[in-house]
């Protein structure tokens, strides 16, 4: 059947983005990507503040199909708008899903890609990331089916893009080339190797024929470990101390640098180091077991910042006497312990003298070159006389490093011999690329700021956080080896990670966002946080040794000796010799290319763009503020755009946010822009206060009914309330200046606040009292004369809130039941709450007990087979916006357990409708079935 209704103009089609999206389930998998290790494109190297694949995804098909309600000629009706809103969430949730994208024997992605085609009407547009970093963005854009074109400035994240969206398109469906794969070959058809599963193979071969190679050259200088009784075992890691010699000249001890003296605190396998000095020199021995260990006054020698302590002497040793001796190069380093690798189990043993001799070795000559910053912001090395990138690693190391790089150029002629006529020569550089990404990974955990974590018993990755430390203790790891830290461990998850990547058109290239083609596409970025990252200095550790390997490889990409700083968009206030100028430098850089965007994006869909949220970076006279987040905002809305949505695109679960205390702050707001018209008009301060109180009452509605959590719902507000002024040229105060972005989302919280609170008016007389007592006490008990008053006030009274069960009244005291006291009084009664029974059952008797059966029963089935029992007088959307409501005031009572369980029902709140909805046994009187087993 052909709809007779027209078509919109795609320019004025709302998108799914600027509407609803199922934000908690695209968080709920977004989190989940921190524990994925085999196969996800993450672990094919480390990039800092790359946008979980999960949300980039599911960001990007919301931005491209269309909003149901904006297509009446493909779905008339609003019951046909809904379904197929319903199947786009579907969509959405399972295709954030990554266990959809190793296996999708459903169709999901067929599904995805099927309906970005019908909303495109057949023509799909193209995606273009000018800041694309890590690459997730176009990748994804690809996995959808989009052409993607992914561009920097920074030469690492170029190559890394290049490895995801670049390279193996070119080599789809091919077999390996190597020695042996014809035998791989025999008996099967030519779909044995679809996507890129043919290179994973060869990356895999070759990088261990090359690990093979690099052990006959200085396999030797990682022998085995010598045990009790004759045996030996594999090397795991050398745990080393660095050394500064006491400044007390009756000592002169080279005495050792370490913030703690235990190597392993796993329960049953503990293992401590005895440092022993005798003649002037210190000796290190493992002792096992918990007693006689340190304890946290004896542990260690360096005191926080203030400096070490002698073990000889015990004199002191300042920090400023250590970073001189640093500065003139005399620190030194020694080994304490060796781990080797046990049955299932470390095993920790004292430095020997061949194990000690086989790291003491000549420092090669061909080391990359390359000076460390100084910003003490984010390096702290340079301040102890580390001074270059080749500085940060052992001699051992290093020869490691630079061997595995020389056997690069073998690896490439063996590779172009092996393969097919006219297909060598690109395909070795293929095979050399993803090699040496593995290399330089395998120095994250391979240099002397990789330290051990002695509660697992593994390594400590170089950055664990966004920043290059200065470590005093620090574990040297076997990367000949097969145990964690290894080359072949490095190998292994790249491989996986290639038959993992999606294969369509992409270019990666080196380009600065001012300059990167821009024209027809669909923008979707993650610019540089302001001042948060120092994206090109921290990515020069890696490009010293990327440079090194693929220098001829890549000549264009590594024709500097450092990666580029003066175009990165970044407000570094060492950098640019000051806080204004650095501010200065990134909004007219920011502007520059959201002015430039604006006129050269498709207009017929939204622009989104990722912020790293932060909630208070400073402190003002008007309040807390956030920097960045204010000069993001003014840059894009001077810049021409209006701001349609925010949606905050959390990779942490609501509980652990909750838990710390800081739920209202998520990890990433997800912009969505549309080109302001050029003549838009000026508003008043009195007509947008007056237009924000009538549209953010509806639009914060909208947002309830929807699937945005409450401890998202203030982010996800400013959506509406930011969209609302910046679909103005300007907004003038009373004395005519224009009003700032800090006052307009300081206008919009205030008045979200009176919103909240106005909808207590919706409410049912027993409802509002609680509301009011749950404000002021919380679960707490209070005495019976002021909840007699409050409760008159709300046309209620105390006996009958007892008698419905709402709260507790005895004593002369009075408390509101709590989901956990429900919960409690059910098991000792052993009875089963019935609203069904009940012809009074309030909105908040309603979500008290929904709120106990979703943490105390059995979930969500339980609690939404409850749901289907209560009486049809009650409001299900006003008991929704209650759960809301409640999280809002428990967090503002700095309750956090009591505002988790309100947020968690609040998240599930449109699944446990649904299975209300499907609840079989359920009808409108009431009545339950003889086979009906409530919870």
């Amino acid at each position: 059947m052909t709809s007779t209704i027209p078509t919109p103009p795609p320019e004025q089609r709302r998108k799914l983005i600027e509407v609803s999206i199922p934000l908690e389930k695209i968080n709920e998998q977004s989190a989940r990507e921190k524990s994925l290790r085999s196969g996800h494109p993450s672990t094919l190297h480390q990039w800092w503040s790359r946008k979980p694949t999960a949300t980039a995804r599911a960001v990007l098909f919301a931005q491209i199909v269309d909003d149901p309600v904006s297509r009446p000629d493909l779905f008339p009706t609003v019951e046909e708008q809904d379904a197929e809103r319903e199947e786009l969430f579907r969509i959405i949730e399972n295709i954030s899903n990554w266990d959809t994208v190793k296996s999708d024997p459903e169709g999901w992605f067929d599904k995805a890609r099927a309906r970005i085609m019908l909303y495109t009407d057949g023509n799909p547009p193209a995606v273009a990331d000018p800041f694309a970093g890590g690459g997730s963005i176009p990748l994804e854009a690809q996995r959808l089916g989009l052409e993607a074109h992914a561009s920097d400035v920074n030469p690492v994240a170029v190559l890394l893009e290049k490895a995801l969206i670049e390279i193996p398109p070119k080599f789809t469906g091919q077999p390996p080339v190597h020695p042996g794969a014809a035998e791989l070959l025999k008996g099967q058809d030519a779909d044995t190797w679809p996507g890129a599963t043919g290179l994973a193979e060869d990356v895999s071969w070759y990088g261990e024929w090359m690990l093979e190679e690099a052990k006959k050259h200085i396999g030797h200088l990682y022998p085995e470990v010598d045990l009790d009784g004759g045996t030996t075992a594999p090397a795991i890691a050398w745990l080393w101390v660095r050394t500064v010699t006491c400044p007390n000249p009756a000592c002169g001890i080279a005495a050792p640098l370490t913030s703690s003296w235990w190597v392993s605190k796993k329960k049953g396998h503990e293992a401590y180091v005895v440092p022993t000095v005798a003649n002037s020199t210190v000796s290190y021995e493992v002792h096992h077991g918990r007693e006689g260990g340190p304890d946290k006054k004896s542990d260690g020698t360096v005191n926080g910042r203030t400096g070490a302590t002698c073990i000889a002497c015990g004199s002191s040793i300042s920090m400023q006497y250590i970073r001189s001796e640093g500065m003139n190069h005399r620190l030194g380093q020694e080994m304490i312990a060796v781990v080797a690798a046990g049955h299932r189990q470390r095993i920790y043993v004292s430095p020997t003298p061949p194990q000690i001799e086989s790291a003491a070795i000549n420092r090669p000559s061909n080391l990359p070159s390359g000076t460390i910053s100084e910003n003490p912001r984010w390096f702290s090395p340079p301040q102890y006389g580390i001074e270059n990138y080749s500085d940060l690693f052992t001699n051992r190391q290093a020869t490691t490093l630079t061997t595995l790089c020389s056997l690069l150029e073998s690896v490439s002629e063996k590779v172009n011999n092996d393969s097919p006529s006219g297909y060598g020569i690109e395909y070795a550089s293929a095979i050399t690329t993803y090699l040496a990404i593995a290399i330089s990974k395998l120095t994250n955990t391979c240099a002397m700021t990789t330290t051990w974590m002695t509660d697992r018993g593994a390594f400590r990755e170089t950055f664990s956080r966004q920043a290059l430390p200065m470590s005093w203790d620090f574990a040297e790891s076997n990367p000949l080896g097969n145990q964690g830290a290894s080359f072949l461990e490095n190998l292994s998850k790249s491989a996986a990670a290639i038959t993992t990547l999606p294969l369509g058109t992409g270019t990666a290239d080196k380009i600065n966002s001012i300059e990167a083609p821009l024209t027809g596409t669909v923008i979707s970025t993650d610019p540089p946080y302001y001042d948060y990252i120092g994206y090109s200095d921290l990515s020069d550790f890696y490009y010293v040794w990327l440079r090194h390997a693929l220098r001829n490889t890549y000549p264009s990409l590594f024709n500097q000796t450092l990666s580029p700083k003066s175009t990165e968009l970044v407000a570094d206030p060492y950098r640019h010799h000051g806080k204004q100028e650095a501010k200065e430098f990134f909004e007219h850089g920011f502007t520059s290319f959201f002015s430039r965007a604006r006129h050269q994006s498709n207009e017929a869909y939204p622009t989104s763009v990722y912020y790293a949220f932060k909630q208070q970076d400073s402190k003002t006279k008007e309040g807390s503020s956030s920097t960045g987040w204010e000069t993001v905002l003014e840059g894009i809305i001077r810049s021409g755009w209006q701001i349609t949505a925010t949606w905050p695109m959390r990779t942490e679960s609501s509980g652990r946010i909750l838990a710390r205390g800081t739920n209202a702050i998520a990890s990433t707001i997800a912009l969505v822009l549309r080109p302001r018209p050029e003549n838009a008009p000026n508003t008043t301060r009195r007509d947008f206060l007056r237009e924000l109180k009538t549209s953010l009452p509806e639009a914060l509605r909208d947002l309830q009914r929807g699937a945005v959590a409450p401890v998202d719902l203030p982010q996800s507000a400013i959506g509406p309330g930011i969209g609302l002024f910046s679909k103005y040229s300007s907004v003038l105060e009373a004395d005519g200046h224009k009003m700032s972005v800090r006052s307009a989302l300081q206008v919009i919280n205030e008045i979200l606040d009176e919103v909240l609170s106005e909808q207590e008016g919706d409410y049912d007389a027993d409802t509002r009292f609680a509301l009011s007592w749950f404000r002021s006490y919380g679960f707490g008990t209070e005495v019976y004369g002021s909840a007699d008053s409050l409760a008159r006030a709300r046309n209620t009274s105390v006996e009958h809130l007892h008698r419905a069960g709402i709260l507790h009244s005895g004593q002369g005291k009075v408390r509101l039941y709590s989901p956990e006291e429900l919960h409690q009084l059910d098991e000792e009664s052993d009875t089963i709450y019935d609203p069904s029974t009940d012809n009074e059952v309030s909105a908040w008797e309603t979500v008290v007990h929904l709120a106990k059966t979703l943490e105390y029963g059995d979930g969500v089935e339980a609690t939404g087979r409850l749901l289907a029992r209560v009486q049809d007088s009650i409001d299900r959307d006003l008991c929704k916006q209650l759960a809301f409501l409640l999280f809002q005031i428990s967090e503002q009572r700095g309750e956090a357990k009591t505002a988790l369980l309100f947020n968690q029902l609040g998240t599930a709140w449109n699944d446990i409708a649904r299975v209300a909805r499907d609840t079989p046994d359920y009808d409108r009187q009431g009545s339950m079935s003889s086979n009906d087993t409530l919870f």
